[in-house]
């Protein structure tokens, strides 16, 4: 059955993958045909890199990504694995056995700046001659701007990296999410009288700056819709030797170990700090919560 075909890593799925992708389903819905994004898993950069090359954790790892792109209308997700042999083949090769003969593309939808093949010598020109042999078209859609510059997924992490989450939200299209588990604590939080849930994330993403953040958060399958202060980071007054991610649900009381909780990072509240004593942190968790409730109730959100 013929499809129409995008490909790319499509790691964030942020709003300029979503043009591209958006552009491939109006194809395919126009053509009455299934939409197919082709995507690769590990990233390019980590099998081509000439030397010890360490890349960050994804912005949508693969379970989100297959949940986010059927969700937008695509019919599948098919994930290839990249390896070093795999970047050898020529354009002509790898669109014959990883495009065709899977999915017989009626149209193929890239970026502008999309490249396949040995040495990145499938460019856009090139698909297009394939292309005509094969018997399907390319259309590549143009980097979507933004503040001045294009929307990407390097750009995305540099403003998370900076806690800069709100930021992040213009480029996404959507807030920045992590999703996991409720596991066992220490009850640090309850004693100090901010009980925290503390998250297990279901899939390796990449996290935020350390720091405190404002927050929606959501039990199960339930709307992202309550408030809350989350924070991230090596609790230090209480010399910390792990990372965690703990959430304090404003107006909410139970136990949450076990369940799966949505949290959905609205904004940067404060960086971590050492505090002197406990009574000196109460007093900063109690202003964090105070100036939570002033943001939301100031974005309406």
């Amino acid at each position: 059955m013929a499809s129409v075909v995008s490909i790319g890593v499509f790691d964030g799925l942020h709003l300029g993958h979503r043009a591209i992708l958006e552009r491939a389903l109006a194809e395919a819905r126009a053509l009455d045909v299934p939409c197919v994004v082709v995507s690769f898993d590990p990233h390019p950069d980590v099998v081509l890199a000439k030397t010890a090359f360490h890349v960050p954790a994804p912005l949508t790892p693969p379970g989100e990504k297959r949940r986010r792109l059927l969700a937008m209308g695509v019919a599948d997700l098919d994930v290839i694995p990249f390896t070093r042999e795999l970047s050898e083949l020529s354009p002509e090769e790898f669109v014959a056995t990883h495009l065709v003969a899977p999915h017989h593309p009626a149209r193929l939808v890239v970026g502008t700046g999309f490249a396949l093949g040995r040495g990145r010598s499938g460019t856009v020109d090139r698909l297009r001659t394939i292309g005509r042999d094969a018997g399907f078209t390319v259309e590549a859609v143009s980097l979507l701007q933004r503040g001045g510059a294009a929307v990407s997924s390097s750009r995305i992490r540099t403003l998370l990296a900076a806690g800069k989450v709100a930021e992040a939200t213009r480029l996404l299209g959507r807030r920045y999410d992590l999703r996991g588990r409720v596991v066992p604590g220490d009850g640090i939080g309850r004693t100090l009288g901010f009980p925290t849930a503390n998250l297990r994330l279901h899939e390796e993403k990449l996290l935020p700056a350390d720091g405190i953040y404002v927050v929606r958060a959501g039990i199960g399958d339930e709307p992202v819709t309550r408030a809350g202060a989350m924070s991230i980071g090596m609790r230090p007054t209480f010399d910390g030797q792990s990372r965690t991610l703990e959430v304090h649900l404003l107006d909410w009381e139970g136990d949450l170990v076990g369940s799966d909780l949505t949290v959905e990072l609205v904004d940067w509240l404060r960086p971590e700090v050492r505090f002197e004593s406990s009574e000196a942190l109460v007093e900063a968790i109690g202003q964090d919560v105070e100036e939570t409730r002033r943001r939301l109730a100031a974005q309406g959100s």
